[in-house]
């Protein structure tokens, strides 16, 4: 009797098994698989099934389900019946008319933060822009990106509206996926000079509450990308905008 009173007593002090966030594996999963976008380690235009994906990215079935499903609703893959998965070529005509979109969005969340940004953001704006001046000819393109990513979440925090970000996010991802390409695939590679300049400019206007001036700042990066455009059309290899084209010089 006495040994069997002992046990519960066990039971209720051992400690209750932890259970993991199942809403922050889904979002790491999404985060995995945007950067593996982002960089083109997933190639455009490549065919996968779940089971490759979740051999990538080390999560499990309903993480990448979810966050495939969520990466399809923002167009950047595609579900094929039959055929499993496929990363989205690059549409270079598609992504120039996306470009607007973005352009038009832009301005009313740039000129929105302008307006709402308060001591705390115009603090980490001012710190982010800082860090720019210091490091514009030493970025690395990986750094470039994720200080990139950090810039956008500040606006979109300081505008103050949760839907934006919803709206603005694919086609963030969309755009620094043809960055990537631009930066590190051209057959005369672009330092990031330029567009750390224009992100200077967007911020500083930002920081400093001029949102006429912060919108005139963002028209001016938008129209810098879009002049990749023109550059990637006379002179990217097809196969990089879709794995399925074969190289035009194979080495």
């Amino acid at each position: 009797m006495a040994r069997s009173a002992i046990q519960p007593r066990q039971a209720e002090d051992a400690p209750a098994p932890k259970r993991r966030n199942r809403v922050n594996l889904f979002e790491l999963a999404y985060e995995r698989l945007e950067a593996m976008l982002i960089t083109c380690e997933l190639p455009p235009g490549r065919f996968l099934s779940l089971q490759d994906l979740q051999d990538m990215t080390g999560y499990g079935r309903t993480p990448v389900h979810h966050a495939v499903n969520r990466l399809a609703a923002d167009t950047l893959i595609v579900i094929r019946p039959r055929h499993g998965l496929q990363i989205a070529p690059v549409d270079l005509a598609r992504e120039r008319v996306l470009l607007r979109l973005r352009r038009d969005l832009e301005r009313f969340v740039i000129g929105l933060a302008a307006e709402r940004a308060g001591p705390s953001h115009r603090n980490q704006l001012l710190h982010i822009e800082r860090l720019l001046r210091e490091r514009r000819d030493r970025f690395s393109l990986a750094e470039f990106n994720a200080l990139d990513r950090r810039i956008d979440e500040t606006v979109l925090s300081a505008a103050a509206e949760p839907f934006l970000e919803h709206t603005l996010r694919p086609l963030h991802t969309i755009f620094r996926r043809i960055g990537f390409i631009y930066h590190s695939a051209m057959p005369q590679r672009v330092g990031l000079a330029v567009s750390v300049d224009h992100h200077i400019a967007v911020l500083n206007a930002i920081a400093a509450r001029r949102a006429d001036e912060a919108v005139a700042a963002s028209d001016a990066l938008i129209g810098f990308v879009d002049g990749m455009f023109d550059e990637m059309e006379a002179a990217i290899d097809p196969s990089l905008l879709d794995c399925r084209v074969e190289p035009l010089l194979k080495t």
